[in-house]
Order: structure tokens, then sequence, then C-alpha cells
């Protein structure tokens, strides 16, 4: 099998991200750029024709099965990422990391063997048979005198040790004397130190332990027989030690260990035993009542055997069993070396370590094979043995003892393996013996347990038994022959999860994994690549392995060689960063190794790979490389910014995968220096290092206004770094953009700049800086037209701070605001010089960004832009948040938002008196005066009730007695501007510290929002979650990505597929003769009325939404309402839509707020268990003069765009497969207050105008606008597509009431209808039924067919059981059935159906 046959398959995540973006990767397609671009994206993406081939197209919508076409087949924001709120790492499995490695790996350094023998003289207690065993360590004690004997005995002994310990120290006492042993006993324990001793004793010259716990060794005379207490024996011995107890009734010294009192009673330790307990084992050869087996076919030391020479004793013990006629004697003559797997005696001995490590493994608790069989290696080789000395041994009603007990093990199945490998093995002896020459055959044993373990990995589960041939398969790495087939499996195995690679350490695969990297076979690479990812993606501790035995330096080769597929790349540069986070060793290891210059080039190289779009998994795991690689490591910065870095990984931030850009905004954002020491290296300078991160943080701030939560999620902890590192500077402009100096005025400038309080401030707070700065403004933050200067800062004096006749150029060199900036003292601890003009607008900008942050409709994103803001030293000002919905549950609320305050939006000019400060008292008594006001720019209303809420409502307010107590969080909150109020009194309200100069009157007489002290080096940085995310994908299969829930999902899809094609030709083919028919009516208690309603296409329920975005959802069947949440909590509430994303599988309810903030919700229908999916701002900076954005959307799920508008100069086209902004389409000429995208044409939208025009729209041609025309004098409130496939055909209503009916070929209506006499408020049209609906504020619902025929009117009654409606707000059709929802401002929900069609 070619590992290329094992190339791991993506996650769903990643096989979107490989596959569902088509299109040319770079930069958004803007207008500029395109016309082709964008015909081969949505050709490739649609697979439809361009503009040329339109009629060839309507035919093949309109041919098939009736609506098979109109049914969409992808779904959109179901990747891994949209499935935690905000990228949230779930908690690892408890246990699992780490839980396979030992904690203190035992050695045994000292073994003691004491023989008491006496040959010649049997015990008084034994009565020997005749014949009967004879042989002690294989040798017959009566072949030669006894002296020489002994000593042969006690030789052999020590050498059938070594072979199983050869670096221990050995030391034999033949029957010896108390005082013999308590000196040998000591000396070792003096010598080993705290490595184990193992004590030998051979009993069988002497009687059977006592019942008290009692071994016999011989006085000096041989005249005695002496008992040795075993608690003497492990006083001298001490702790760690093993007893291997050889004699009859040797379970009487076992039992006698476990009954101590400090053991307590039982065989088995538990966790409140001392450490004693744990640290000594006992080997015994029989039970407290046995005797040792007397017969001739076994030696005499039979137990002895077992443990040192299990090889040859259970050979000779299978010969007569067997039936081969085979002379036992032969077995000496085994050809071979033990240690030699190619020959036959080390074949046996491999087989034989393999099938009783099996048998330990699938019969013993894990953390007693870790002990027995993995933490010593003399213990590990003693327990193997010890099993088969149970097996022969209870063939001659013996029951050998231990303890740790083990379960019973001499009937397990796979001793019959053994006996068949022997079988073979010994069936080639006579022909080998008798001619060396013949070739062995080696056994087919590991051939067919890989085979048996393949067949487990095709129907085993983590739900059923573990694989039993789990410990041969590591036996198997051994082999050249079988090693490549054995990893395979190994890592088929290891992608069934993570307890398979916690099975798979716990079994020992470490060692051998590690060992393998030091070979240089190119068969192997890709699969090592592939386990080591598992391990690591499971356990990171074995970086420490992996460069301490330079294992890194095998994944940085593999990464940089030719001919290597992208995943595997990505696997490789997974375990690099697993290398390197965090461990100083391992990324200092990588940089020498020269890794950032590998990865660089591999992303340089991405784009302009030959087999197409670059892989965006392998660039994702490049760019965390990368970031970790240089996080916190000065020399990795200094060598990024020497093969420039940033501009390498600038292109990354346009990709359209959202993990990628995610990545490089990682991998930017670590490049920061937090607490960093500066490299001792030449050319290392403080200020290219400033001038660097300077241009990191402008490249960060041209994804501000990414579509993805993930990559603003970045962005912020990016940011957050930058305001760490330039921390005095961050504060500094801050406090100059924020504080007005003493005496001075406002002067708002009306234009472009004008502040909308429902508008994110990044776009809209522009800095009073220089005279540059006054004349220019500043740039947009994602490099749009130039806004002028907010507001201007006028000296007491009366001339324009910056102005020509001012005496400063800029706040922030030596204007009177900051004083003079050279006292401030430059260091890499945040505290930077501030040294340059233009260094205030990108401070500015840096701060602007963070407050758009603060204010994202994702919360966590919101959450980190705060901490942002705090780290900047923004801390001063809250956004309060007003329940409004008393008792409603919805989203969890975010804490009070730290935030800047804006610019007053007060008319006229605004004057401080000369009493800014209380100098005696300390009170704020401060008088806002309005002097000549123009006329009045729009406003929103206040948020608050009350005299307090609005202070462009008084001419002049005293505030100095509520802000001069104490502070009382239980006082009304006092609203400066916008969104900002303020406390009475608040303790956040700090004054400037003294560190300023008091040029202005600002060291002691000011207020700020502002904390100019540097940041406390106890700040906590927010920690990314994204790479522990990332990390997750390696944790779930790759090689057969399962589904549990696939089969219900496309079970459910067809389902509703039928459903929905049977709803479609019963609407096409029906006659519709009135909707008034009224199903359901629900009055959703809502103090604002109803916004917007949504009908499920396949349940009996409807969604609404109020004006205070309190979410709704009604069983209109059952008459109960399933669900109840919050869309959001920030203080600017108004909706503009409700629509339906993926609604042939489990749909989601995405939610367009009025200030372009879209939602888009999860679960939205079980109670209380709504989540938020993603979030983000559709439409950016609403036109001069505008009351705010009102923006419209629609979505269109054959395309996956998002389609949004209002009072801006352009159409944004979200495309939510990227989350990105895909184009813009221009329309300059009004602004948009209707929205319409074809949902049976995947390339039209119109959209209706407040000057009463219609343009239609078509994404694929070059030019994009089709047709303008205006049908109405009055604004358009609704239009949309004619029922059916022709996409030519238009509705449109307008405010005064007329509804107009057109077409593309014609610039004028073809049809005209006076629906309303004024009051038109709402427009549905049906998708496939020819009926359409109207509403008004006069509390009537009319609609109509597509010919212009009135069909119905609902009016209200005064009756009791009469209809009640109010004004209607919206409507909207079922998409499969005439029915019709209709909302209105008296918070009442009705549905109607049509007559023709009312079952459901």
């Amino acid at each position: 099998m070619a590992l290329v046959d094992t190339v791991p398959c993506r996650q769903r995540s990643m096989d979107s991200m490989a596959g569902g973006h088509l299109g040319p990767p770079g930069h958004p397609l803007l207008a500029s750029t395109l016309p082709q671009e964008l015909i081969d994206d949505l050709s490739r993406r649609n697979k439809v024709e361009d503009a040329n081939h339109l009629a060839e197209e309507k035919e093949s919508l309109c041919g098939g099965e009736p609506g098979a076409s109109f049914l969409p087949s992808t779904s959109y924001l179901c990747d891994l990422r949209h499935g935690a709120d905000g990228a949230i790492v779930p908690a690892a499995e408890s246990g699992f990391v780490s839980r396979w490695r030992m904690k203190d790996r035992m050695k045994t350094g000292w073994v003691a063997l004491c023989m008491c023998l006496n040959i010649g003289v049997d015990p008084p207690d034994v009565i020997k048979i005749s014949p009967c065993a004879r042989l002690e360590c294989w040798i017959d004690p009566f072949s030669s005198a006894s002296v020489k004997a002994l000593e042969a005995i006690g030789k052999n002994l020590l050498t059938q040790y070594e072979r199983w310990q050869p670096r221990a120290r050995y030391k034999v006492c033949l029957d010896p004397t108390v005082e013999d042993i308590r000196k040998l006993c000591v000396g070792c324990r003096k010598s080993a130190k705290s490595e184990r001793v193992l004590f030998h004793y051979n009993g069988h010259g002497v009687p059977r332990p006592t019942a008290n716990g009692e071994i016999w060794v011989f006085n000096k005379t041989f005249t005695q027989y002496i008992p040795l207490s075993v608690y003497e024996l492990e006083s001298w011995l001490g702790n760690p030690s093993i007893y291997v107890l050889d004699c009859s009734a040797a379970g009487m010294i076992v039992k006698a260990f476990c009954e101590r009192p400090e053991w307590g009673l039982g065989e088995t330790p538990s966790s409140s035993l001392t450490s004693a307990t744990k640290d000594c084992i006992l080997l015994a050869a029989c039970g407290a009542n046995e005797t040792l087996p007397q017969g001739m076919e076994l030696p005499a030391d039979v137990f002895t055997s077992c443990l040192t020479t299990p090889i040859k004793i259970a050979l000779r013990w299978f010969c007569p069993r067997s039936l081969l006629s085979l002379d036992p004697e032969l077995i000496d003559k085994i050809p071979g070396r033990q240690n030699d797997r190619k020959t036959p005696l080390g074949e046996l001995n491999w087989i034989f370590t393999a099938i009783t490590d099996t048998i330990a493994w699938n019969v013993l608790p894990r953390e007693l094979f870790q002990r027995l069989f993995r933490q010593d290696l003399l213990v590990a080789s003693l327990f193997r043995n010890f099993l088969l000395a149970e097996r022969i041994m209870r063939a001659v009603n013996c029951c050998p003892q231990s303890y740790p007990r083990l379960p019973p093990t001499h009937q397990h199945p796979m001793w019959h393996a053994w006996d068949m490998a022997a079988e073979i093995c010994l069936s080639q002896l006579p022909a080998l013996l008798e001619d060396p020459t013949i070739e062995f055959h080696p056994s087919p044993f590991f051939t067919e347990q890989l085979t048996a373990f393949e067949v487990w990995l095709e129907h085993g589960s983590e739900r059923k038994k573990p694989p039993e041939q789990l410990p041969i398969v590591l036996q198997v790495l051994l082999s050249q022959s079988h090693r490549f087939r054995a990893l395979v499996l190994l890592g088929r195995f290891l992608d069934m999860g993570a307890w398979a690679v916690d099975l798979a350490l716990s079994v020992g695969i470490f060692p051998y994994v590690l060992k393998l990297l030091q070979t240089t076979a190119n068969d192997l690479r890709q699969i090592l690549v592939f386990i080591w990812t598992k391990i690591l993606a499971l356990d990171k501790s074995c970086q420490v392995d992996l460069v301490k035995d330079g294992g890194h330096s095998y994944f940085i080769h593999f990464l940089e060689s030719p001919g290597i597929h992208a995943e595997q790349r990505a696997m490789a540069a997974f375990v690099l960063t697993v290398v390197v986070d965090g461990y100083q060793h391992g990324q200092q290891a990588c940089i020498q190794a020269g890794l950032i210059n590998i990865c660089l080039s591999h992303i340089q190289a991405a784009p302009n790979a030959s087999d197409g779009l670059p892989e965006p998994l392998l660039l994702q795991w490049l760019c965390l490389c990368l970031g970790k690689v240089w996080d916190g490591a000065a020399e990795g910065i200094c060598i990024a910014l020497h093969e420039d870095a940033p501009a390498i990984l600038e292109k990354i931030l346009k990709e359209p995968h959202p993990e990628v850009r995610a990545a490089a905004v990682f991998a930017l954002g670590t490049m920061v220096k937090v607490g960093v020491d500066e490299p001792s290296i030449e050319g290392a300078d403080s200020d290219v290092q400033e001038v660097a991160e300077q241009r990191i943080a402008a490249l960060l701030l041209t994804v501000l206004s990414d579509g993805s939560p993930l990559v603003r999620a970045e962005l912020a902890i990016a940011m957050a770094r930058i305001a760490c590192s330039h921390n005095r500077m961050f504060r500094q402009a801050a406090a100059a953009y924020l504080k007005l100096p003493s005496q001075s005025a406002v002067v708002p400038n009306y234009g472009t700049g004008y502040r909308n309080p429902g508008y994110p401030y990044a776009s809209q707070l522009i800095y009073a800086g220089s005279q540059q700065d006054l004349d220019q403004g500043l740039q947009t933050l994602d490099g749009g037209a130039t806004y002028h200067s907010f507001m201007r800062i006028v000296r007491s004096s009366g001339s324009l701070s910056g102005s020509p006749g001012s005496s400063g150029n800029s706040p922030l060199s030596d204007n009177a605001v900051l004083g003079d900036s050279s006292s401030i003292a430059s260091n890499n601890g945040g505290n930077r010089q501030w040294k340059r003009p233009e260094e205030s607008s990108f401070y500015v900008q840096c701060i602007m960004a963070a407050y758009a942050l603060a204010r994202d409709p994702f919360p966590r994103v919101a959450s980190l832009g705060r901490k942002v803001l705090r780290i900047g030293g923004v801390e001063s000002a809250q956004v309060v948040v007003p329940s409004r919905a008393g008792g409603v549950v919805g989203y969890p609320r975010n804490p009070p938002v730290v935030a800047l305050p804006p610019t007053p939006p007060m008319a006229g000019v605004l004057h401080r008196s000369t009493s800014w400060v209380a100098s005696s008292s300390g009170n704020l008594a401060s008088t806002w005066r309005i002097t000549t006001p123009p006329p009045s720019p729009p406003t929103r209303p206040a948020f608050l009730a009350g005299s307090t809420s609005s202070l462009r409502r008084v001419a002049s307010m005293d505030i100095s007695a509520a802000l001069a107590g104490a502070w009382d969080p239980s006082r009304p909150a006092v609203r400066i501007a916008g969104d900002i109020v303020a406390y009475p009194s608040s303790p956040v309200l700090n004054t400037l510290t003294s560190g300023l100069a008091d040029a202005a009157g600002m060291m002691n007489s000011g207020v700020s929002a502002v904390n100019l002290e540097a940041a406390s080096t106890a700040t906590s940085l927010p920690e990314s979650t994204f790479y522990k995310w990332s990390c997750g994908h390696f944790s779930r299969p790759l090689l057969e990505p399962s589904h549990d829930d696939e089969e219900e999902i496309l079970a459910r899809r067809e389902m509703r597929e039928k459903e929905a094609l049977k709803g479609i030709d019963r609407c096409q083919h029906s006659s519709v003769s009135k909707v008034v028919d009224q199903i359901g009516s629900w009055d959703t208690q809502s103090e604002v009325g109803t916004k917007a309603v949504l009908l499920h296409p396949f349940k009996p329920l409807v969604c609404s939404v109020d004006d205070n975005e309190i979410i709704r959802i009604w069983d209109y069947d059952a008459g109960e309402v399933v669900n109840t949440f919050e869309n959001h909590n920030t203080p600017d509430k108004g909706i503009s839509k409700l629509c339906l994303l993926n609604e042939l599988d489990d749909s989601f309810l995405l939610v367009a707020s009025s200030d372009g903030s879209i939602r888009v919700w999860k679960d939205y229908t079980q109670k209380d268990k709504q989540r938020l999916v993603t979030a983000w701002q559709s439409v950016q900076r609403h036109r001069p003069g505008a009351r705010g954005l009102s923006s419209v959307v629609d979505w269109q799920q054959m395309t996956g765009y998002l389609y949004s508008s209002g009072q801006i100069s352009c159409i944004m086209a979200w495309d939510l497969d990227r989350e990105q902004l895909a184009y813009r389409i221009p329309c300059s000429d009004s602004y948009a207050s209707a929205m319409a995208a074809c949902q049976t044409h995947h390339a039209h939208v119109i959209t209706g105008c407040g000057d009463g025009s219609v343009k239609v729209y078509d994404v694929r041609s070059p030019e994009m606008l089709v047709c303008a025309m205006k049908p109405h004098g009055t604004k358009v409130v609704g239009l949309d597509f004619q029922p059916g496939a022709d996409f030519t055909k238009l509705i449109s209503a307008s405010q005064a009431g007329d509804l107009k009916m057109l077409d593309l070929r014609n610039s004028a209506p073809y049809l005209e209808v006076d629906a309303h006499k004024g009051h038109l408020t709402s427009l549905a049209v049906h998708r496939y039924a020819p009926v359409i609906a109207t509403g008004s504020g006069k509390q009537l619902i009319k609609t109509f067919s597509t010919s212009g025929e009135q069909l119905s009117v609902v009016r209200p009654h005064n009756s009791f059981l009469g209809q009640r409606i109010g004004p209607v707000t919206s409507l909207h059709f079922h998409s499969y059935n005439v029915f019709l929802a209709a909302g209105a401002s008296y918070s009442m929900v009705s549905i109607y159906a049509g007559e023709s069609i009312q079952g459901r």
C-alpha cells in the first residue's frame, strides 16, 4: 500500500477551504478590477453560462422536474469554525494528556542472588520422589563435587539474569548465614541508592517458610536452620525492591507481606497505602500450601527457569505435547541468537515477547500494565516470563503468586498462537541442523496478526473492545520487512481519535516512533509525519523529546523536500509548530535550522503552485508555525524583519479562507515584541523595530472590516500587543484626541465626518491634529475616500490649533495639550518616545480601530476590543446597556463597554466656563452653553429618558451637583454623547496624571477618559485560542472522516426537497382567489410593535422581531411561543430584515439590524438554546447629512452572497462562504431604500432608491448596472422579482401607494396599480404563486394577482370576534404555500391563508 493511498482527507471545514472557494486568490474584487474575475468566479461557483447564453439558461431552469432548479444545493456557515462561539477551544478530555508517560522510570541497579541448596542434604519437611527433578539452573548438582556444583549453579544463575539486565551489578551469596544476607542486602541498598534492588531466594535446600513469614538460612557450621523474618529482610533491603522466591510454600511470604499493618489486608495496593507497597514487588513460585513439582520432565527450579530462560523451558515443556516427534535435546541446538530476529532462536524470542506483552495488555489495568511492563526493563522481562511460569506450573497443580496480584492468564487464547509459532519453528529444526545452508522460513505469525489488526480496523470503534494486536504492532515496528505495513495500520488506528492515540502511547509506541526518525528511508517519511501529527495533537509534552533527540530536523527536511503533497507539508508544519509552542529550546533549534526562511519561501511560492489554488491548510499552518517560532524570540523577529516577513504575509490577509487570514493575523501579531529583551546582535535598533511594528499595525488594520469573527478576534489580540508595546504613545494619542483644552471651543464640521450615534466610530472619529490633518483629514482604515477633519480645537485666543497663527503645529509635538513631549522617557517596556506628527495619525487610527472592535457585533470580539482599550488607557467612559426586554431570556450580556467618548453631537459652538474645575473643593463645576446654533444636524433620539438623557435639548445645564457626591451605581447615568454615558461621580472618571505638562490647564484641571500612566507589567494580554482550536483539526479523523449524522441530514434534506418541489408545483399551478382566512393571530406583547416577520418553510413557525430587536418564535399550530431571545444588548436598536439561510437543512436565522450589523443564529427554534454563529458589520460609512445607515439587505442562497446597502454610495456583496467582502457595486446617485436578490436566478439584484428610481444589476456583466428607471415619485419601500423564473419582470411599490409592474426591456412600467392612497409601508411577493401583498399604515392589507387584479382586502373590525390588525409594518409569504404573515405596530402578528390551498 503506497502512502499516497493513505493521504488524509480533510474534515468539512478544510473541505470547504480546499474546494468551496472557487475563484482567483488575492485581493477582494473591487469595482475597478471586477469584470473578468467575477465572471470566472460565478461561473465556477454556480456552473452557469455567461450573459451571452441567458436564453439557454432560462430554458434549463424551466426544464426537467418542475422547480428542481430553484432548490440550492449548498449550505453556508456550517464549517467547524461556526460550531463554537468565537472559536472557543473545547476542553481537552480529562486524563488524556501525558497519562501514558511514566512519571518516574525505574531501573534495577543491583541484584542479590541467594542460593540455599546445601547440596546432598534434603530438608526435613520435604519428601522427594524417586526419580525426581534435580536440575538447578540447568546443572545437575550431583554431577560434580557439591562445592563446585554450588558455584557453577550460582554462576549460571548470574549469567541467566545478565541476559535480561546486563548493566546491573550482581552479588551471589551461596548457602548464606543471617549475617551474610544482612551484609548483602545492606551493601546492595547502599550502592543502589534510589534504584531498585532484586533479591532472588532459592530455598530448595532448606525447610519451607513459616506461617509467621520467615525464611530459612544456615548457621556457619551448617548444623542448624536459622529463621530469617522477611520484615528484617525488608528493613535491610529497603525500597524499591523486588523479591523472587523460589521455594515450596512461597505464598506464605506473600501473605506475610500483605498482612503487615502498614500494608493493610488484601493483595492489591490502593491509593491510601504507603509508597512502600507500590515500590515492593513479589514473585513467588507457588501458593502458601503448595509444594514445588518434582517430575523429571521439568527442572527442580522450574520457576527460576521460566523467569530466566523462558524459551528453553517453554519448548521443553511443549515438545511432549506436540504432534512432532522431536527430541527435547535438540532444543539446545536451535541456531541463532536471541537478539537476532532473523534467526530461528531470535524469532522465537521475538514472538514470545509479543505474545506475553499482548496477554498482559489485554488482561491488566492500564496503570498496572504501565508499572509492571513499561517502568523497569528487568521487571518487565520477569513479568513476561512470569506469565509463562503460570502456564507451565498450573499444569502441575502449582499456582505462582505475585504482588501486585495478576489475574489468571494460563488459558489466554494467545498461547495457542505461541504453540503454533513454536511448532512451525521446531518443524524446520531437523533440516536446519542437518544442512545449515537451508534457508529458514520465518513464521507467518506477525503477518497474520497484522491482518487480524486490519480486520479490527474495518469494524472496530471506541465503543468496542480495543484491538488485542496493538502490542504486536509495536513489536512489528522492529522488523524492516513488516515495518511499513505496520506503520500504515498504526496510522489508521491513531486516526480513530484521541482515545486511540492514548492507547497506542500507553502500550509503549513512543520510543519506537521516536527512534524511527533517525531512519533515512523515503517510503516511511510521510506516514511517520502523519503518526507524529496524531501524537502531538494529543500530547504537546513530546516536544521536549523531539528536540532532545534532534527529531525536529526530520520534519524541517521533510517540509522543504520537493514533491510533497500540500496536506503532508501542513502536517509537518503542525508538528514543528507544536515543537516551538512555548518551548524556548525548540524555538532556538528551529530558528537555527532555518525554519523561518523555509516557511516564508513556501508562502511566497503558494500562489504560483502548479496544481492550482494554494492549499489553505498548508498556508494556515505555515503562518501559525511562523507566529509560534518568533513569538517572544528576539532573534526570530530580527530574521523575520530581515526577510521582510510582513510583506510576505500581507497577501495572505486577502486569502478567501477565514482560517488562513486569521493565521496570518496571528503571525503578524506575534511579531510585535511584548516583554522581549532586545537581541544583542549588530543592527538591532529599537527605532527600526518601532517602524516595523507600525507597519505591521497598518497591515493589521486592513482586516478591521473582515466578515469573519475569527479574523477580527485575532486582530483584537494583535492590537492588544501593539497597545502594550506602544503603551505610552497609545495613551498620549488617546489623551490628545479626547481631551479638550481649557477655555476652548469645539466646532463640529457637519460634512462627511459628522458622527451618527448608530454607526461605529472607527470610520467617523477624525483626529484634529496638524494643519495638514485639518486640510486633508485621515485616510479611512480600508483605503477608501479621505474624510475631512471632524473637529478643530480653538484656543482661547480664537485661533485654530495648527493654523498659521497658532504657536504649534500638532498636539502631538509641542501642542499645549500635551506640552513638551521630549521630556517623556523612551524605553522598550511600552513607554516609547513621542516623535513625529505623522505618527499621531497612525496611533489615533489604532485607537479608532480598537473602539470599532469594542463595538463589534460579535460578543467575543467586542470583549477583546474592550481589553485593548483598557490596555491603551481608555477607561473612564462606559457604554451603558439598558434592558428594554425585562425578563426576556437572550444572548448573554456583555459587561459595560469601555469606550472612547465621541465628539458631542450638539449644534453650535460649545464653550466651557472659566470655572471648569473648582480648585478649592475639587468639584467639577461645568456649564455647557450653546451659542448661536446653526441648523441642527440630524441626530437619533436618546435612548435614556429624562432631562439628562440628551444635552442637545438643554440650552444651559449645570451638572456639577450631580458630579459632586459619592458615586452611587443606582443613580441615573448622564448621557454625554451618542452611546457614551458617565455615572455621576463615578470613580472611573479619572483625572489626568501629573506626568503631563500643565500648559493648557490639564494637569490638575480636567477630566479624561484616558489614564496616561503606563500599563502595569502585570496587565495580562488576551490570549488567542485560534492556535489551540486549529490543533483540533488533527485530533479528528483525517483518513476516513466520520459524520455520524450525515445519513440523517441527507434523509431530512431529501424529504424537504420533495416537500418543496411539491409546494412549488402546487403554487405555480394554483389560482388564488383571495388571502383573507386568518389561521393564526398572536399578540407578541412587544412595547414597540413588530418590525419584521418570517414564516418557516417547513415548520408551523413564525419569527417576529420588534424595534428593540427582541426575537420571538411562535408555533401557530400549537398557539404557543417556542423561543424568545434578544438579538444583541447594545444601545443602537433597529431592525432591517429577517432571512433564512440553508432552509432545506437546519436553517439559520439571519437578523439584519438597521445599523448595518448582521447576526446569524443557530438553533433559534429551541428554547434558550440559540447560538450566535457569526456576526459582522455589513455596511460602512453613511452619506453626508444622513440620519443613519438605514441598511437594507437581501440574501441569495444560490450564490451564498448577502447584498447590503443603505445610506451609502454602493451595494456591498458579502460572500458568506469566504466570510469576506466580494465586491462593491457603485450606486452613487441616490441611497437604496429597498433591495431584492433574485432567488431563482443567480446573477441579478435590484434596488429601489429614495428618489423613486429602480436599478437592476447583473453581477456578471462588466458594467454591472443593466437597467435604471424612475417609475415612482417618492421613496421605494418594497420591490421584488415577479414569481417564477422570469427574472426580467419586477414589481415595485412606493411610499405613495402606487404599485408598478416593470420589464427590464422597457423603460416605462407595463402595468400600474393604485394599491393605497399613501402610507404604503410593506410589499411582499410570493416566490412561486402569482400573488402580491401590500400593507399600509392605515391598517389595510391588500392582495393582487400579477396581472394587477385585486384579490382581497383585510380590514380591521371593531367587533369582539373581528380581526385585530394595526398599522402594517411588515409582510412575508410562505415559500411553498400561500400563507401570508403580517406584522403590525400594535404588537400583533397575523397569518392568513389563500382560499384555494388552505391545507398544510
